[in-house]
């Protein structure tokens, strides 16, 4: 019988009964994909893309890519499309991706550890300038980026790089992606322990398996046992940095749910110590807790600080004992406040051999393939096979000679390539920018480069360690809340009404010493042609009202915001 009009059943509408979807939480049982992205991945595994990357698409030239190849899976083989030249940084959130996409491509090398000998930078620096139109970026990840890469080109460049020993392998996607380590692992006096072989233990578990390359998103690890902390440790997924037990000896401390982005996050420590045999279960079973228990759903929550975030440390690492380890951690101490303010070994090292390192500036990372190759002739020259990449987008030059290493110096500085540059040439960050990213709003490298020049020609006597990061968007590529002066590139109002390129301010962040985030000072703009005048001015006040010895970051927490305009 159908219900009178008063039935409360037909006055109210029928309610549409469905399974929730949770978080896309595979270890809670949603496996059904969520998002294109989820859907691509489960269709068809991402490292299974070098093989039509090598039969068809480096046959069949860039227009026979299928686009989930394109802007998906060739990730997994270190391939971004690169922005299409002339788009202005107003036209990238409206453009569709093929609208964006130029028929080149940016390619990722990846350097775990940021270890090279001097004939795997030659390649490199080779295949630069025979594919890349010379063009080469050391990151802020210890990789080395090239661009203008033809998709017909990419077997052959696959080719010579593993012939010396390299990978793109996982560079890029949602995937374990390069494992940050100390440049002077294995080779500095101050070092606590040598992680290289957690490092190589990780590699061969986790690179390239397939247990491991269908995670929520990107992965970030960094292993450093150097007092320095120089790998970055706060911001990354996983970090275990050198840590003395006061019974057990030298180990690490495990961190988890670092990251930048749109949602900052410092990582949290779990409060536990990992003896170096014990650092790649450690990881294995953090990475697999990533992969089951990561948020699916939305992309902009799929990274494991969101996780972390609602977990908390003490049920994080009660669930990676109990579910993965199979055993108890011990507890340990935490990693003492580094005792230097800079971190990227720049400038002459007495190694525990007696020898020394030598590390240098490049500007914002940027080189190209004919000085990578005259890096590592000059490193030859001077008695070197080794050389290293680091998270500031520095080199190092390992296992120098006393005696030659003046002249080693003075090779590199004939480079432009600053053994004991100014705190700006050392300080200065800059992302790729809008030269060849499109997520990017401005132009950064250049810029960073400009800013460089101008700031030693107007502060020649400035000399305490400031740094100043650009980024092209606000995804922090290039750490910006992390940095004394971090610029968060966007399209600003200038004097005259028109929409020019500029950038947010951030002010007074800082890793290692007090980690903590930038202070954003309210509607603080500025134009790219106001730059370096805003940039001097604030640095003058700084010099002007700091306490004795005050760090930047610890003034800018407490300036008025007078000061910091």
């Amino acid at each position: 019988m159908a219900p009178s009009p008063q039935d409360p059943a037909a006055a109210a509408p029928r309610r549409k009964v469905s399974r929730h979807r949770g978080e896309g939480q595979w270890a809670a049982g949603h496996h059904t994909p969520l998002n294109g992205n989820e859907q691509f991945k489960k269709d068809d595994d991402g490292l299974n893309v070098r093989t039509r990357i090598e039969t068809i698409y480096s046959k069949r030239g860039f227009d026979s890519i299928d686009p989930n190849d394109l802007r998906g899976r060739m990730r997994w083989w270190g391939l971004y499309t690169q922005r299409k030249p002339g788009i202005d940084g107003g036209k990238t959130a409206v453009l569709e991706p093929e609208e964006l996409d130029d028929k080149y491509f940016m390619l990722r090398v990846r350097i775990d550890g940021g270890r090279l000998t001097t004939a795997q930078l030659r390649v490199i620096g080779e295949i630069s300038q025979e594919f890349a139109r010379g063009t080469a970026d050391i990151t802020d990840r210890q990789n080395i980026q090239l661009h203008w890469i033809r998709i017909e080109d990419v077997p052959e460049i696959w080719r010579r790089l593993e012939d010396v020993g390299l990978s793109t392998t996982e560079a890029c996607g949602d995937t374990p992606r390069v494992i940050l380590g100390s440049p002077v692992a294995g080779i500095a006096e101050d070092e606590i322990i040598d992680g290289t072989p957690a490092i190589e233990e990780i590699q061969r578990r986790v690179i390239g398996n397939k247990a491991f390359s269908n995670l929520p998103r990107k992965f970030k690890s960094a292993i450093s046992g150097s007092p320095l902390l120089d790998v970055a440790h706060e911001i990354n997924d996983i970090a275990l940095v050198g840590v003395e037990h006061p019974e057990h000896g030298p180990g690490f401390d495990l961190w988890v749910g670092g990251g930048l982005s749109t949602n900052p996050k410092i990582g949290v420590r779990l409060g536990a110590w990992v003896p170096l045999d014990e650092v790649a279960d450690v990881h294995e079973g953090v990475i697999s807790i990533f992969r089951d228990y990561g948020y699916r759903r939305l992309r902009n929550r799929a990274r494991l600080k969101f996780l972390v975030a609602d977990w908390g440390p003490e049920k994080f690492r009660q669930v990676l004992e109990d579910e993965y380890l199979g055993r108890k951690l011990l507890d340990g101490p935490a990693p003492e406040q580094p005792v230097e303010r800079w971190r990227d070994h720049v400038g002459v090292h007495r190694q525990r051999d007696g020898r020394f390192y030598v590390g240098f500036a490049p500007r914002v990372g940027r080189v190209d393939g004919t000085t990578l190759a005259k890096i590592a002739s000059v490193a030859e020259e001077h008695g070197s096979g080794r050389v290293r990449t680091t998270t500031e987008q520095k080199m190092i030059v390992l296992d120098v000679e006393g005696d030659r290493v003046d002249s080693l110096v003075a090779g590199l500085e004939a480079l432009d390539l600053r053994v004991s540059p100014s705190p700006f040439r050392r300080g200065t960050m800059a992302c790729t920018g809008i030269e060849f990213c499109k997520l990017a709003i401005v132009e950064t490298k250049a810029r960073g480069s400009a800013l460089i020049d101008e700031l030693e020609r107007r502060l020649p006597e400035f000399d305490e360690p400031i740094t100043i990061n650009l980024n092209g968007c606000p995804n922090a590529c290039a750490r910006i809340q992390v940095a004394d002066i971090g610029l968060k590139g966007q399209l600003v109002v200038d004097e005259d009404g028109n929409q020019v390129e500029g950038y947010q301010v951030h002010l007074g962040g800082a890793l290692g010493l007090e980690a903590g985030f930038g202070r954003k000072v309210r509607g603080l703009k500025v134009t790219s042609k106001e730059l370096p005048d805003y940039v001097e001015r604030v640095l003058r006040r700084f010099e002007a009202e700091r306490a004795d010895g005050e760090r930047f970051a610890v003034w800018a927490a407490r300036a008025d915001e007078e000061a910091l305009s």
